[in-house]
């Protein structure tokens, strides 16, 4: 009795040829056999190391933030009325949402420190020697990139913390010379911090940056193949002449190793402990104490010793000089040697940079401690932002319904809506609220009936001390722009 799987004309076998037929018209046609040949036969010069698997590291943790990214952005609205709320719905009621955003915010975290372990393994190995400028120039590209991806994020959550530490980061930028109030301002969107500012670097975080990272990361990768492995430290770093050893199946099982061991690190982290969120931002609130990501800690410890007038010192010169040595080292050190101890010079300034900024760190956290009232604010945010943690999720309220009944619904007249668009145009609506509503600074309605137009036309003109420390900048329109103005002021009731 024959077993129907030797059978060559049974249906197994049958099976088998249209599985065989269908992979070859996708190879003749996709090129996979030599795709899969090209990828996974890279010739190792000394053989696969664990020293080499930080990029393949970063790779995964990126794609791992774009899969995660994607999720949260299903729920978020990005305006200073919504997105606060949003996040909390996505902590507090999303079934692993909490989960979710923890594993996003501790993943970012992630990849600076695989940054500065592959930017330390590169340059202690003198991997960018021997024709490999344009690849380390491009590798400072991603490093900025990523930065900038940190930056963007930590705006998005919309709570106390998020939105101070962002205010004293753009308003560092603010200082560059001839641009920086530009640069602030286009980065805001306007003078001061709202919707604008959000909506911008919600776009920036997820489409400018996510899709200028993915086209340097091709061209990274394609580089690095071009160049090749340097190998070992004592290898000639054009060509090392040392047995080979191909990408698979060592060094790719140790790169899924890494990223395995990352996977689990990072959930154990977004499980015992979740990333806070805090209480709605308020511009208005003058004791919070902004303090960054620890990422962030030591450039923020190092403006501390730069006040006044010597900031551009600390803000501009002394960090674009250092960065513009470090983007430009392969061309300053052109020697072929690439044992660390006989290149003590690149060595120790890599060491003082990278302890430096370590020092920082730890000082800032330091000084903190040490200051009481500081201390004690600080814990005083912490305890608040545990607290908000603790309260159930509360909705938005709803909108003012009787202010957009049917019965009261006014025809604005043309020099009313003329100042309706005067009132938009200058970012009015970012503090007061849509149609003067309230919102970061107070409800504009009725204020023609509890202020003289005289005084209201110039406290908008010259706004006095207070209205300034909220904020409140000149409105520089003409004259007859700024009563449309107040005639749309008079029309909210």
């Amino acid at each position: 009795m024959n077993a129907p799987n030797l059978d060559p004309d049974g249906p197994y076998h049958a099976r088998i040829r249209k599985r065989i037929l269908l992979r070859s018209w996708l190879d003749h046609r996709l090129g996979l056999t030599h795709a899969l040949k090209v990828l996974l036969d890279e010739p190792i010069p000394g053989g696969a190391r664990w020293a080499y698997i930080f990029g393949s590291g970063l790779l995964f943790l990126f794609l791992s933030q774009l899969l995660t990214g994607i999720f949260l952005a299903l729920y978020y609205v990005p305006s200073s009325d919504h997105a606060h709320t949003t996040v909390a719905y996505i902590v507090k009621v999303v079934s692993g949402g909490a989960f979710l955003r923890s594993f996003h915010a501790y993943g970012a975290s992630a990849i600076i420190v695989l940054l500065v372990l592959h930017i330390g393994q590169t340059v202690v190995y003198g991997s960018y020697k021997g024709r490999r400028e344009i690849l380390w120039i491009s590798g400072c590209l991603l490093f900025g990139l990523m930065i900038g991806m940190s930056f963007t994020g930590y705006l998005l959550p919309w709570d106390m913390k998020a939105f101070f530490a962002t205010t004293v980061g753009t308003n560092i930028v603010g200082e560059t010379p001839v641009l920086g109030g530009f640069i602030k301002q286009l980065m805001r969107g306007g003078p001061e911090m709202g919707t604008l500012t959000l909506s911008r670097f919600f776009v920036a975080h997820v489409i400018l940056l996510p899709g200028a990272l993915l086209l340097l990361i091709g061209s990274h990768l394609f580089l690095f193949r071009k160049a090749g492995p340097a190998g070992p430290v004592e290898a000639h770093p054009v060509d090392p002449a040392l047995p080979t050893q191909r990408f698979f199946p060592r060094q790719a099982l140790m790169d899924m190793a890494l990223g395995v061991v990352l996977v689990a690190a990072i959930a154990i982290f977004a499980t015992l402990v979740p990333a806070e969120l805090g209480p709605k931002a308020d511009p208005g609130d003058t004791h919070f104490l902004p303090r960054p990501e620890w990422y962030f800690l030591p450039m923020f410890q190092w403006l501390k010793y730069w006040p006044g007038a010597k900031a551009i010192v600390g803000t501009m010169i002394i960090p674009s000089l250092v960065g513009g040595l470090f983007v430009a080292l392969p061309f300053l050190d052109r020697s072929l040697e690439r044992r660390p101890l006989r290149r003590p010079f690149v060595l120790g300034a890599f060491a003082l940079v990278f302890g430096g900024l370590v020092f920082l760190g730890i000082q800032g956290v330091h000084d903190d401690q040490r200051d009481p009232a500081v201390a004690a604010q600080l814990a005083r945010q912490k305890q608040d932002m545990e607290a908000f943690m603790k309260t159930p999720f509360q909705p938005d309220p709803p909108p003012d319904l009787a202010y957009h009944a049917p019965g009261d619904v006014k025809l604005l007249s043309i020099r009313a809506a003329h100042g309706k668009e005067i009132f938009e145009g200058q970012s009015c609506d970012t503090c007061h609220g849509q149609e003067g509503r309230g919102a970061a600074a107070p409800a504009l309605h009725g204020v023609v009936r509890r202020i003289p137009l005289e005084t209201i036309e110039a406290m908008l003109r010259n706004p006095p001390g207070r209205m300034r420390q909220g904020g409140m900048e000149p409105v520089k329109v003409p004259d007859q722009d700024l009563k449309d103005l107040i005639e749309y002021l008079a029309s909210l009731g």
